[in-house]
């Protein structure tokens, strides 16, 4: 097992919370939370697409969308957008959304919905785990559960369809990257996202692999950000303070790879192509892979925020009795600064 070189900071650092719940075509603010855009927002996201029709009777299907909260990043934003231009009632969707950040808060909210029957619940859990029992719960009354942006540890029985990145393998991508860097020696600080999420799980756990598989792989620091960029520059602040050295900065998405720069420009510690800090992140935000274009920074991995017309096909295919595919698999790429071009920048950016 790798021995960490320096543990800086025990205490985790608390993210942000936004909790919003809606009503038919309404969204309103919940306990803690902020109010947002309702379901009826123009086009948005590149695979929006059109909807069509609802159910087969004429009715408008009955959708309750729990998602992580929009401002939590780029990727979140885009993702929220998306779902709201697709399920409209124009499209034949009655859909209602809710947002938090917290897994009790979204099961809560679930069996909200359940009880005010939904016909489908589609969900982007914030922890993998703890969601067997509402998920039973929607299948006993008859709702139909759609997974997507994160999968979570639940009987598969339990849900119709997934429609995920693999994290694990943007996390396995960005590793073997780094690894062909040849460095002589990575002393990495590693900034985590919302902990217990499958994108932490998957993009922690190929680092930590590495890491202690490697000799010269080195944890300076090791520290949730949230997702939170000014979080991520006070990680990085306190490392540069103690006097530690590092010469990666591993950042589980764009806007923690930002704070984490931000600290850098601060102190004048250099950053990107041929400079003291390499620069990784993920999401490519198309300001990201622009930092990426100048050489600032060295690698961003995609993760694909649009889903919405996947999930409306399977939504027809199951109103029309089919069985849709039990997962699929976002298709995603990592981005290096080296080959970076400016066709890659508004095709993927986001």
């Amino acid at each position: 097992m790798k021995k960490v070189l320096a543990v800086i900071m025990a205490s985790i650092m608390a993210f942000g919370l936004v909790a919003c719940s809606s009503s038919g075509s309404t969204t309103t603010a919940g306990a803690g939370g902020s109010s947002a855009a309702n379901n009826d927002a123009g086009n948005g996201g590149d695979d929006g697409g059109n909807g069509g029709g609802g159910s087969s009777s004429g009715e408008l299907i009955k959708v309750g969308i729990i998602n992580n909260d929009p401002n939590e990043s780029g990727y979140r934003t885009a993702n929220d957008a998306d779902l709201q231009a697709m399920f409209t009632k124009e499209n034949g969707y009655d859909a209602s959304f809710f947002y938090s950040l917290k897994n009790d808060e979204q099961i809560q909210q679930a069996q909200t919905f359940i009880q005010n029957e939904v016909d489908y619940l589609l969900l982007s859990a914030a922890d993998v785990a703890g969601w067997d029992t509402v998920l039973q719960d929607a299948k006993d009354a008859g709702v139909k559960v759609i997974l997507f942006d994160r999968t979570i540890d639940a009987d598969p029985s339990l849900y119709e369809a997934s429609i995920v990145s693999d994290m694990a393998k943007e996390g396995q991508t960005a590793v073997e990257w780094l690894a062909g860097q040849n460095l002589s020696e990575y002393n990495i600080i590693h900034i985590q996202g919302a902990m217990g999420s499958a994108a932490q799980q998957g993009r922690s756990g190929a680092l930590e692999e590495k890491v202690n598989a490697e000799a010269n792989w080195n944890i300076v620091m090791q520290q949730t950000g949230g997702w939170s960029a000014s979080d991520a520059q006070q990680i990085v602040q306190s490392v540069i303070d103690s006097g530690a050295s590092f010469n990666v900065i591993y950042a589980e998405n764009d806007d923690m790879a930002k704070g984490a720069v931000a600290a850098l420009d601060a102190a004048g510690i250099s950053h990107g192509v041929g400079k003291d800090v390499i620069i990784m992140g993920f999401d490519c935000n198309k300001w990201a892979l622009e930092e990426l274009l100048k050489q600032n920074w060295n690698y961003d991995g995609q993760c694909n925020p649009f889903q919405a017309s996947y999930i409306d096909a399977i939504i027809k295919d199951i109103e029309a009795g089919k069985t849709p595919e039990k997962t699929i698999i976002m298709e995603e790429k990592g981005f290096d600064a080296a080959t970076i071009k400016q066709e890659d920048v508004d095709k993927y950016g986001i």
